[in-house]
């Protein structure tokens, strides 16, 4: 369809016949995201047009929404190899014009500072505790206990906008750093908590990125799980995947409007978890 037919579509959207009106939102639902701009052309030039103005932001938000699921389901079958697109894909929820490379570059800034500071034949506690300085003292990356259950924790923009975040959100960023320096780091999927591991064939320990990147022990994750009163499992102490970690991320955000009461935004989380986890 041309975009002067498009454009004398999203005119209708005000027509006085209901059905006219309905037809109109279908189609453009079928064309597609490519339609935004022109809807947010036509919601500028209707100011004094309120409802038609709702109506335009109802169907736009309806759109984002198709579009984000669509490129989730892409990464998901692609093998979800590139975790930074996985979390702009979460943040694109609530910030669709957000760029992919604007995220890339906040990760570039950081890994640079370090890779200055940084060696390979360093101990792998010693390059942890390069990386530590980096992120926590020069960027003052800081875990956002005041506002836990944030929205903006899990908005990857937002994290690097406030330099805090929860536990998933300052892990991401660490381990994108530290894969990008050759570090073995993985996340780790623990009951209430998501934490780092370094390992290797030689050393394996673990990462509190929400505790200013204090390294642990296998033995600490196991007194942990104790106190939680659970049965250890393995996944306690491996690698998870990157599916894995936007999923909890998704599972975060669900909780986060559940506590300010937004229950559309809740079902519409829960529909994308579904998706990605079937």
């Amino acid at each position: 369809m041309k975009e002067s037919e498009i454009k004398a579509l999203v005119t209708l959207l005000d027509d006085d016949d209901i059905e006219v009106v309905q037809h109109v939102e279908k189609q453009l639902r079928t064309i597609g995201g490519s339609v935004i701009p022109l809807l947010e052309d036509h919601w500028q030039e209707n100011g004094l047009n309120p409802i038609l103005q709702k109506k335009i932001e109802d169907l736009i938000h309806d759109l984002q929404y198709n579009l984000l699921i669509t490129r989730l389901v892409e990464w998901k079958n692609n093998g979800h190899q590139d975790l930074l697109e996985g979390m702009w894909l979460v943040t694109t929820y609530q910030y669709p014009d957000l760029s992919l490379e604007k995220l890339r570059q906040s990760i570039n800034d950081i890994y640079f500072d370090v890779w200055l500071e940084f060696r390979d034949d360093l101990h792998p506690h010693d390059q942890v505790r390069i990386l530590n300085q980096v992120f926590f003292e020069k960027y003052k990356f800081v875990s956002n206990t005041k506002n836990f259950h944030s929205p903006a924790n899990s908005m990857l923009n937002q994290v690097f906008e406030q330099r805090k975040g929860n536990p998933i959100s300052l892990c991401v960023i660490y381990m994108l750093i530290a894969k990008r320096l050759g570090m073995p780091v993985s996340g780790v999927n623990l009951p209430s908590l998501f934490v780092l591991t370094y390992k290797n064939p030689q050393i394996q320990f673990y990462i509190n990125v929400f505790n200013r990147g204090l390294i642990f022990s296998k033995a600490d994750i196991s007194n942990y799980i104790k106190q939680m009163h659970l049965l250890p499992q393995d996944s306690f102490y491996q690698p998870c995947t990157n599916l894995d970690i936007i999923s909890r991320v998704f599972r975060n955000l669900i909780v986060s409007f559940e506590k300010v009461s937004d229950l559309e935004r809740v079902q519409e989380v829960e529909k994308i978890l579904k998706i990605l986890t079937e």
